[in-house]
């Protein structure tokens, strides 16, 4: 389902003594959110001055946030990006926009279930489908994953003899 925004990552502490913040990215390659100029913190948006990869993490210097006391009160925060925002790729598919996402198989057109769990293997990500069996499907493009609709909330994924659980 095409979600309004995503988390794309999460304050995890202050940096320094001038007010800055460690964002740990979601799921995402921290130079991936330096491009954007406008992030929403509780909703509000938030406009860094500074924003720069540090090691595996970003900072990020908020206005109004100058010394480190006011940068610990953002920790444990959520940091989302709207949706519709020019510098997401229009095929990018964050993983919270795939949970009850259905699953169609693409030879018999088959509905397996729906998307429970989205699971991080350092190859590839595998999801979890839950129908009348739970089924494991590799997030490999092209090889699994034949096409994904947010806006029809349909995953149409290609099944190996055996995949599905039923004798071979």
């Amino acid at each position: 389902m095409k979600l309004e925004s995503v988390k794309i990552g999460r304050i995890v502490n202050a940096h320094g003594i001038r007010g800055e913040v460690r964002v740990q990215p979601y799921r995402q390659d921290p130079q991936f959110l330096t491009r954007f100029k406008t992030f929403y913190i509780k909703g509000v948006p938030v406009k860094p001055t500074a924003c720069h990869v540090h090691k595996s993490l970003v900072l990020m210097k908020l206005p109004g946030v100058d010394d480190m006391n006011a940068a610990l009160t953002y920790k444990d925060t959520d940091i989302y990006l709207r949706r519709d925002d020019p510098k997401i790729p229009r095929d990018m598919v964050f993983d919270e926009e795939l949970l009850d996402m259905e699953v169609i198989r693409d030879d018999t057109g088959e509905k397996l279930g729906v998307i429970t769990e989205v699971t991080e293997y350092p190859a590839h990500d595998v999801y979890t489908v839950r129908g009348t069996r739970e089924i494991l499907i590799p997030a490999v493009p092209d090889v699994f994953i034949k096409s994904v609709d947010l806006e029809a909330n349909q995953m149409v994924v290609h099944i190996l003899e055996g995949m599905d659980g039923n004798e071979i």
